[in-house]
């Protein structure tokens, strides 16, 4: 019964697509070769990208993007994106980069714990953006490049911090590390033939420690503190200084003024002088007498109460007002 069932199943190779098949083997598996080897012998380079050709395992040449030609199962290409920005963060890492980036700085201590000149801790951050110029120097020159990055700058980093006191690495000193860092980078990196152009490196905000921040902070309040009393003392010193100056100024005017008042008084007494010199020369008695006329009216002018008595009158005592008292 089984027999009779297979035998009545069709055999394949009685069909027309086997026979078809069977026929035009060879040249479908040489076409299918020309395709083949036809599809693997064109390869297309993207704008942002260079190609590096190794032909039998050794450098070949580099190529920008289109397309291009290779030996197949001879060479090797190896694309590099040359126009894409790398970034690389130091003693932190991004968890989400969205509007409200988020970052974690736990268990970073081992990179961004550094000892400043003046053998305070700073914690330090930094990222490090770069690009990839010569892309043959990347892929052979070195072989780790992005371990490579990272020992330089961390190195080089250190070296600045150790070089700086703290409050230089805190706030005034930051672009300037930052700036020799980036140059220190450059120059090792282009000893080593990386290929790589350090684009720039960005030192984000160096706190105290974590354990000592609190204490830090109450640091950080008093020296505010201090320099507020330290303004406010200035301002008020600037103020008095200033009053001062004023009135020196003042007295000084005015004795200027008084000086040149006296020295104008004191030149019309001398000249009112030389002319009653030259009156007196030539009058004698009628200026003596004028003179004497003068003084005497200045004199009597400033007596309230006076009596004038000829200088030969005698017994004149009864009638003076003797009871009144003398002013004096």
């Amino acid at each position: 019964m089984e027999d009779n069932n297979n035998n009545n199943k069709p055999d394949l190779r009685d069909t027309d697509v086997f026979k078809f098949l069977d026929k035009f083997k060879f040249t479908i598996i040489t076409v299918l070769l020309f395709f083949g080897i036809g599809y693997l012998s064109y390869y297309t380079v993207d704008a942002n990208e260079k190609a590096v050709i190794l032909r039998l395992g050794k450098y070949h040449d580099t190529l920008g993007s289109g397309l291009h030609f290779r030996v197949p199962l001879i060479d090797d290409v190896q694309k590099v994106k040359v126009d894409l920005v790398y970034k690389m963060e130091f003693g932190y890492e991004t968890i989400d980069a969205d509007i409200k980036t988020q970052y974690s700085t736990y268990n970073f201590e081992d990179v961004s714990w550094m000892l400043t000149k003046d053998l305070d801790i700073a914690e330090v951050k930094w990222v490090v953006q770069y690009k990839i110029t010569n892309p043959s120097d990347y892929l052979f020159r070195v072989k780790n490049v992005e371990k490579t990055i990272m020992d330089i700058s961390e190195a080089a980093m250190r070296l600045e911090v150790g070089d700086h006191i703290f409050d230089q690495v805190l706030g005034s000193g930051r672009e300037q590390i930052a700036l020799k860092v980036k140059g220190y980078m450059q120059e090792k990196l282009n000893e080593y033939r990386a290929g790589i152009k350090v684009i720039e490196l960005q030192l984000m905000n160096v706190l105290p420690p974590r354990p000592v921040q609190d204490s830090f902070e109450e640091v950080n309040r008093a020296q505010q503190d201090k320099r507020i009393y330290e303004n406010d003392a200035e301002r008020k010193r600037t103020k008095v200084i200033n009053i001062a100056n004023g009135d020196a100024l003042k007295m000084i005017e005015q004795a200027k003024g008084y000086k040149t008042e006296r020295i104008n008084e004191a030149e019309g007494d001398a000249s009112r002088f030389n002319l009653l010199l030259e009156e007196y020369k030539k009058y004698p008695d009628i200026t003596k007498d004028r003179i004497y006329l003068e003084m005497m009216g200045d004199i009597l002018s400033k007596i309230k109460d006076k009596v004038i008595i000829d200088s030969e009158l005698n017994n004149v005592l009864p009638f003076l007002p003797l009871d009144k008292g003398v002013e004096k």
